[in-house]
């Protein structure tokens, strides 16, 4: 006997505990991220690392070079290269520290000649005032000392602290000064060092770990997964290193040539800071202007810098980045965005760096790992509703303009019936789904079909691109005849009329005038009012919801109404060909279609001069899939 199902409570308590865990481990997370940074910030840095330098570790194992060897080589001849840009770059802000002062005059200059020429500017004249009263409040002596106390003795009458300490050693002292600060950079430098070796060292195991966690079930698949998310990883971090340095040594060129000072350092900066998505290559840029302004009485070197970054970024982020990646990084902007707060917040400064490549990893490892997989829908940039989806969705909010926008998307490339039997046909279907499953009350079927009738008018004067050949197009009525009726029927509920719309839409733009009814046209008390005169072509539109049973009472009811008409029916829903072959018996010699373009079709073949308009459905399916090659 099988197990019950259960029940709606139990359900519930389920997804409020699974949540409930979700947001503990989150919490948890973030705890330990938060506190462990001094170790997790290395170990980071450690991971990305590694991933730019697994390639070159690999290339020298291909020319023979041992492991050990590869791996020491390449370490040790990145954090040279690295501690010797952070020599030059320390010199240089040295050399900055000690011209700042002459380049006060020039600001000041630039200041004046700025109020002459918008005189009567209150900003311009507060931030001149400002600037000579801080001067001159930089210039005045000391207040406090002897002079000021025998000036003012009545002021100075509260007692004077005194506190008694051991003199220090002059040596130690000197040495303390020196070394403290550089403790904690380099004690952090020496922990990603060790981190970088033993990754890149023991790589493979490793990997074999992060697949015994990951599935060890599914070897194949898993180390393939793992494989090709490596090397997207790598070939992701050290092409956009390799364009960031390419980046700063352009500008660190650029500015060397226009004449502004340092031009090594806001070089490498340049470089640095644009792994800050959106945000970096501004803050990158606004130093250099500055420098400029005051370092040129003229204008012409802070025009050159604005210059020079208005050019290269557009260049580099809008032309070479496409190129080169081949695609975007896989992460969506408000995905990005997020990132740089979550990680800012957590590392500081440090963590704006690392957010997009960190998030990056999430995402990577989530379109290859199960367990993973939540970071590849909240960051990814792909959608994560099927187009279908994404229409019913919409059909459910009662918002059809997004649909429409979707349509207007889909038709600069392809044909109405193609949107419509790929993406409008199948969003109604997942309805049909939720019908057959009890979800989907009949005020909600009310609400979809509905706006499938607001997108149906939206949608009839819309251009598409018309496949050529195609079977039935372009039909026409014969001369100085009417043109005939064509009737679309809903048979059970509310999302088979909107099935009934959908074949109206397109008989419409075939040239045959049709019209749509719900499936309460089909009762007897309004099937005795409708009026089918001249009606010489009806759809039955059905979806899963409507049995064969009901589909056969409405044929024999149309039957007796309009004897003389073809009648083709829809049957919706994803091919099954033994349910098809059921139902065909069943509404013989009705035609039995599974797409509104065939239905169409078989209403236009029906209707050409000389046809037998009671006798030709079946056999207009027949011709209909020889003629594509069924």
């Amino acid at each position: 006997m099988a197990p019950a199902a259960p029940t709606p409570p139990v359900i519930d308590l389920q997804r409020s505990m699974s949540l409930m865990v979700a947001i503990i481990v989150a919490v948890v997370v973030t705890c330990a991220l938060y506190f462990g940074r001094e170790i997790l910030i290395p170990l980071a840095l450690a991971v990305l690392l590694s991933f730019v330098l697994a390639p070159l570790v690999r290339l020298l194992q291909r020319w023979r070079v041992p492991k050990a060897a590869a791996v020491l080589g390449v370490v040790l001849a990145t954090f040279l290269i690295a501690g010797g840009l952070g020599a030059i770059m320390a010199g240089q802000v040295t050399g900055l520290a000690t011209e700042l002062p002459h380049y006060e005059r020039t600001i000041r200059d630039k200041i004046k000649s700025i109020r002459g020429m918008a005189a009567g500017n209150g900003a311009l004249e507060r931030a001149a005032d400002v600037l000579q009263d801080l001067s001159k409040e930089l210039e005045k002596p000391e207040q406090n000392g002897p002079a000021a106390l025998s000036r003012n003795p009545t002021e100075n009458t509260a007692p004077i602290p005194v506190e008694v300490r051991a003199p220090q050693s002059g040596a130690f002292k000197t040495l303390t000064d020196v070394v403290g600060p550089l403790l904690h950079p380099l004690a952090t430098t020496g922990i990603i060092v060790i981190f970088v070796i033993f990754i890149l060292m023991r790589r493979e195991d490793l990997r074999n770990r992060l697949i015994r966690l990951a599935g060890a079930q599914d070897l194949h698949r898993t180390t393939a997964a793992m494989d090709d998310a490596a090397h997207r990883l790598s070939r992701f971090f050290l092409v956009q290193l390799a364009l960031n340095a390419s980046f700063g040594v352009v500008i660190g060129t650029g500015l060397f040539l226009i004449g502004v000072p340092t031009p090594v350092l806001w070089g490498v900066m340049a470089a640095v800071l644009r792994f800050i998505p959106y945000i970096g290559s501004v803050i990158a840029a606004l130093l250099p202007l500055v420098l400029a302004a005051a370092v040129d009485p003229g204008w012409h070197m802070l025009l050159w810098t604005a210059a020079l970054f208005l050019v290269v970024e557009p260049v580099v982020g809008h032309i070479i980045e496409p190129l080169v990646y081949g695609q975007s990084t896989g992460l969506s902007p408000v995905a990005v965005v997020a990132a740089a707060t979550f990680w800012t917040w957590l590392w500081g400064p440090i963590g704006l760096v690392l957010a997009t490549p960190l998030t990056v990893c999430l995402v990577v490892l989530g379109k290859h790992v199960e367990q993973l997989a939540v970071f590849d829908v909240m960051f990814g940039d792909e959608p994560v509703l099927s187009a279908p989806e994404m229409f019913y969705q919409r059909m459910l909010a009662a918002d059809p303009t997004e649909a429409v926008d979707q349509a207007e998307s889909f038709l600069e490339e392809g044909t109405m019936a193609g949107y419509i039997d790929t993406v409008a046909l199948p969003g109604v279907r997942l309805g049909a789904q939720d019908v057959i499953r009890g979800a989907l009350e009949p005020e909600r079927m009310a609400v979809v079909r509905d706006s499938v009738a607001e997108l149906v008018e939206d949608l009839e004067d819309l251009e598409d691109v018309e496949t050529e050949g195609e079977v039935g197009d372009n039909w026409a009525a014969p001369e100085n005849e009417p043109p005939p009726r064509v009737l679309a029927l809903g048979v059970r509920n509310a999302l088979d009329e909107s099935g009934a719309a959908l074949f109206g839409l397109l008989a419409r733009r075939r040239g045959l005038p049709a019209r749509a009814l719900g499936p309460e046209a089909l009762s007897i008390s309004n099937l005795f009012r409708l009026d089918v005169r001249g009606v010489e072509v009806i759809c039955l539109s059905a979806f899963e919801t409507a049995t064969p049973v009901h589909i056969r009472y409405a044929l024999r009811r149309l039957r007796r109404k309009a004897p003389k008409a073809t009648i083709v029916v829809g049957y919706w829903l994803q091919d099954d060909a033994e349910l098809l072959e059921s139902l065909r018996e069943v509404v013989s010699p009705a035609a039995v279609v599974t797409t509104v373009a065939d239905a169409v079709a078989v209403a236009q073949t029906s209707l050409e001069p000389g046809g037998e308009h009671s006798a030709t459905p079946s056999a207009a399916v027949g011709a209909l899939a020889e003629a594509r090659g069924a």
